[in-house]
């Protein structure tokens, strides 16, 4: 997380939480010569178009107050869900994922592949399991959790 991002969540995470929502990433990024602030949140049931309307709002009242300004340049606030493929990005997350089918990404290889994708069956502090469809055949895999590039929810087809 960039030092604007980390600035911008101390300052956002009290009004998210109070609010009822859960702050899922926080990005700032520069895409051609704009900047991005963008904001994915959640709560149970998800949100909608109302729920990020809001919030924008309330983050646009809270970083115009403050002095000095976080973020000096011109920037675009968006404020989303996480979609689908919701990022895993913490313990939580992770165990709340048990039984949904997930992507995971890898550093090294793992059964050859540099990504797997299954129903994620357990979660440990050194590792994570997943059942995978091999063809027509299922296996459990165990990945060391340092070898865990990232991961998401899926989409099953």
């Amino acid at each position: 997380m960039s030092k604007v991002a980390e600035l911008v969540s101390t300052l956002a995470l009290p009004v998210i939480e109070a609010e009822g929502f859960e702050l899922v990433d926080l990005e700032f990024v520069k895409e051609g010569k704009n900047w991005f602030l963008r904001f994915y949140l959640d709560k149970p049931g998800g949100i909608d178009l109302d729920d990020c309307a809001f919030m924008s709002e309330k983050f646009s009242e809270l970083l115009d107050a403050q002095d000095p300004d976080p973020i000096p340049q011109a920037y675009f606030l968006e404020v989303s869900s996480p979609g689908a493929e919701r990022p895993l990005k913490t313990e939580k997350d992770l165990k709340e994922a048990i039984g949904q089918y997930v992507h995971l990404s890898f550093y090294q290889q793992v059964e050859g592949e540099k990504f797997l994708e299954g129903f994620l069956t357990e979660v440990t502090d050194e590792s994570v399991t997943l059942e995978v469809k091999i063809k027509t055949r299922k296996k459990s895999v165990t990945i060391v959790r340092e070898n865990i590039a990232k991961a998401r929810l899926a989409i099953q087809f």
